[in-house]
């Protein structure tokens, strides 16, 4: 026995240094040269549900090829395993000390040290795992947060839409959002490709409600050389420029019923051809679309197809208009006032009390996009460093000016409608346009026996 400085006697033999080993909280392993696992730990036998302690013959007993050492390290694979690159370093007399290796057999996240050993002219591997799986998970969702910067705010409806997109985001279904123009559909798209297993690959934006039919068939399949006029080439379509990726269909409440028909299929077989072509072509795409319109009014008025409502509509989200969650008001305030200062290169700029409380207080028909501009106009009328309620004009926004004109509108009563449908001889569509409503808007005036 050996003394420590108090005098304590310090223990040597064989049966306490194995003790020891086996006490330690980390897997360790000792190897040989030739990759012979001579003992593993307590940790070890846990964290690898080994059922006895040995013979270990190598590594693939413990890791990837159980039941077959003849081919652990063999396979291409196996030339880019951490693992097994961490034990040639310390055998080759370099050790290796924390590095990352992912052990997919397993499920694992493990932080890899090799040193390397000699007793008694023998070399051998000391092969130590950290396991930092939980840390790793941890760490992507704090990523999955950071994907998401734009979707700001603190009210409990948009914490819990954070929350719901990183539950959605890993998931391959399709994806309807909903909402008011203005709240934010894109971003909210755009947050569930970026956090999703998609990422690196493209994220196509269409405007559907930008487009007429034949424009839009283009856009979205492509066309071939001389399939109209003015096609002078061959042209990929954004399904096909989006293969691996997202394609994210805006306003597709605005699509015709004979787009309807092509959509569908390209979302049933996930095949297409481009226009005026013969050729069938397949894509492995993510849909994400989003309306500004209540699609089920839609469908109950005949104007979007029942069928295709539920292939788009698999993973519904709902985004919240800007007046049910006033409290998130001054966040954005501070949000768009930097950017907006930094844009144009000015000094901060800050709200006074009164122009906030006027803000809070507004309607927002035009929601976050209706906020970020009232803030820019305001931002050029101030000259100071203060924007005051002066500085404010909310008749400058449209979706003001449209709710105003609907406020304006009489109310459909039953000898109008009906004078309607019989000078348009019961066509419904044109009685609408003859009313001027939109049609979801008369057939639930019909539907509602008023």
């Amino acid at each position: 026995m050996n003394p420590t400085a108090e005098g304590t006697p310090f223990p040597t033999d064989n049966d306490f240094f194995k003790v020891l080993f086996d006490s330690l909280p980390m897997p360790v392993l000792l190897l040989d040269q030739d990759g012979t696992i001579h003992a593993v730990n307590s940790t070890t036998r846990h964290l690898f549900s080994l059922d006895s302690e040995g013979p270990y013959s190598d590594l693939s007993k413990v890791f990837h090829c159980i039941g077959n050492s003849k081919i652990c390290g063999s396979q291409p694979a196996c030339r880019n395993c951490e693992l097994l690159n961490a034990v040639r370093s310390a055998s080759n007399g370099q050790g290796v000390v924390r590095r990352r290796a992912r052990l997919n057999r397993r499920g694992l996240d493990l932080l890899v040290s090799a040193s390397p050993l000699t007793y008694r002219g023998a070399s051998y591997v000391l092969f130590m795992l950290e396991d930092i799986s939980e840390l790793v998970e941890l760490r992507r969702r704090v990523r999955d947060q950071d994907n998401m910067p734009e979707i700001i705010g603190r009210d409990e409806q948009i914490v819990s839409l954070r929350e719901q997109i990183q539950f959605v985001a890993p998931v391959n279904a399709p994806v309807l959002i909903e909402g008011e123009s203005g709240v934010g559909k894109e971003l909210v798209a755009s947050s569930l490709h970026r956090s999703g297993p998609r990422s690196s690959k493209p994220f196509v934006v269409v405007n559907c409600a930008a487009l007429n039919d034949n424009l839009l068939e283009s856009e979205l399949f492509g066309h071939e050389r001389g399939a109209f006029t003015g096609a002078v080439k061959r042209r990929k379509g954004m399904f096909e420029m989006a293969h691996g990726g997202t394609v994210f269909l805006d306003e597709i409440g605005d699509v015709s019923p004979a787009m309807q028909v092509k959509l569908l299929r390209v979302l049933q077989e996930g095949t297409f051809m481009r226009v005026g072509g013969e050729q069938t072509i397949s894509v492995d795409v993510r849909v994400i679309s989003a309306t500004n319109k209540h699609l089920q009014d839609e469908v109950a008025a005949g104007n979007f197809r029942e069928d295709l409502y539920y292939r788009l509509c698999v993973i519904p989200i709902y985004i919240p208009p800007l007046r049910e969650r006033r409290n998130d008001i001054p966040q954005f305030v501070e949000r768009f006032l930097d950017q907006l200062c930094e844009q144009d290169g000015r000094e901060r700029v800050t709200l006074s009390p009164e122009a906030l409380a006027a803000l809070q207080q507004h309607h927002w028909p035009g929601n976050v996009r209706q906020l970020h501009n009232i803030l820019h106009h305001a931002l050029v009328q101030c000259r100071g460093r203060v924007i005051q309620s002066e500085h404010l004009n909310f008749s400058q926004s449209p979706a003001e000016s449209r709710v105003s004109r609907r406020k304006r509108k009489k109310k459909l009563d039953r000898a109008a409608v009906d004078r309607a449908l019989r000078q348009c001889e019961g066509n419904k569509r044109k009685a609408a346009q003859h009313l001027g409503v939109a049609r979801a808007t008369l057939y639930r005036f019909l539907s509602e026996g008023q």
